[in-house]
């Protein structure tokens, strides 16, 4: 599986519009701190003549999508029909796609890297927020009314990335954080809304150090953290005191947890990369591929081999 970064991106487009980079590029954008640029998505499919796939892999940049039409989402291990119109948000933590089901597409699309956000007065993480946090539900199916307010939002942003306005990109960074919180109304008001007392925080920093730890990019990368125990000493908790309050606050243990991001990149590993089931097994710190086999097994029901095949 390749890493997409924001210059391969712009090779990508640039072949399949048959088109200079410089051209694609937004004006003045080498000024800025961090990168955005928006695209309408029908003029993209016109002038690309379909030559315009997206592989599934993991990106270097952050990318909101408005997509009108019938599509098949790839995010992650999940695959999500979408039959009208949807919002997706996407992370450079973990690999996505989607697959066009009919020719009938329109919509818009922006990337920009966290940088660009972070350069902004606001100075927001972008990790921070719900939308983009561990563990969240990135896609969204939207009404024909959502729709058409999240299309002037874009247009918008093309407007201003065609101005000659100085402080246009202050402008645009707005726009995204318009489009960030749109998201973010959509989900679940547990995801967004959650108290602060010391449970929660022991539980939300775990998290965090989880998540920290992917994706895996090398085949001589391992996890550093393997066991309840390991995130336990890390936290400068109990490991009991740590299995009770992620029990509390999510309903699930801290082996199970850990067991279950483990096995999503474990999923994405064996099907998006060449790399042997021992240096999978490696990467992801069980120290015998044959203890790797029996937890895939267990958790999935297939051996890491026949589930690659």
């Amino acid at each position: 599986m390749d890493t997409t970064s924001i210059e391969k991106f712009y090779q990508q487009m640039a072949s399949s519009l048959n088109s200079d980079v410089n051209a694609i590029l937004p004006k003045d954008i080498l000024k800025e701190i961090g990168h955005f640029n928006v695209f309408n998505l029908e003029e993209l499919i016109a002038r690309s003549e379909g030559k315009n796939t997206m592989p599934y892999d993991r990106r270097t940049y952050y990318k909101i999508s408005l997509i009108k039409g019938r599509n098949r989402a790839e995010y992650s291990d999940k695959v999500i029909e979408i039959e009208n119109n949807a919002l997706l948000f996407a992370t450079p933590k973990i690999p996505y796609n989607w697959i066009p089901k009919d020719l009938n597409q329109s919509g818009y699309f922006c990337i920009f890297t966290d940088e660009f956000l972070v350069s902004g007065k606001s100075g927001i993480q972008l990790d921070e927020l719900p939308i983009f946090k561990p563990g969240g539900y990135p896609i969204f199916e939207i009404t024909d009314q959502e729709a058409e307010e999240l299309t002037y939002i874009f247009k918008n942003m093309q407007k201003e990335i065609a101005s000659e306005y100085v402080h246009k990109y202050d402008l645009i960074r707005n726009y995204v954080m318009e489009l960030i919180h749109f998201g973010q109304k959509l989900q679940p008001a547990a995801a967004l809304y959650q108290t602060h007392n010391a449970s929660s925080r022991v539980a939300s920093l775990f998290l965090e150090l989880l998540e920290r730890q992917f994706p895996i990019s090398s085949s001589r990368q391992k996890l550093s953290l393997r066991t309840a125990k390991d995130y336990a000493d890390r936290l400068s908790v109990h490991v009991n005191h740590l299995n009770k309050v992620l029990k509390e606050n999510t309903g699930k243990t801290t082996t199970e947890l850990i067991n279950n991001r483990v096995l999503q990149e474990a999923k994405i590993l064996l099907k998006q990369t060449d790399w042997s089931v021992s240096e999978v097994a490696f990467t992801l710190g069980f120290e015998e591929v044959a203890h790797f086999s029996n937890f895939f097994k267990k958790q999935t029901t297939f051996s890491p081999v026949h589930f690659r095949s």
